[in-house]
């Protein structure tokens, strides 16, 4: 998977379209992200003797990795990500427009 934890994207589909914010959690054996602030859903609460008065809690949803795209610092978009090999041997990911090094 190209995005990591820490990373800003870009939403490119679905009710959030256009925002950008940066990724909380990442599971790349479900290709999903969680992303601040993005896809929020409720979580209804049932009353117990912790929340005598039950409620709904706000937090956010699994996002699709499909769905977004990293955003370039130098080119402030939303770009696709390749791969560079440095002449240390370290491997580094590109912005696939301007060929900047991303984080």
């Amino acid at each position: 998977m190209k995005i990591r934890k820490g990373d800003v994207v870009e939403v490119i589909a679905g009710n959030d379209r256009g925002k950008r914010a940066s990724v909380m959690e990442v599971d790349p054996r479900r290709n999903q992200l969680v992303i601040e602030g993005i896809n929020q859903v409720y979580k209804h609460l049932r009353r117990d003797r912790r929340n005598p008065q039950g409620g709904r809690l706000q937090k956010e949803a699994p996002v699709d990795a499909s769905n977004v795209l990293l955003v370039c610092s130098r080119c402030d978009r939303g770009v696709r990500v390749g791969y560079r090999t440095r002449d240390d041997g370290t491997k580094v990911r590109i912005c696939r427009q301007c060929e900047a090094e991303l984080g």
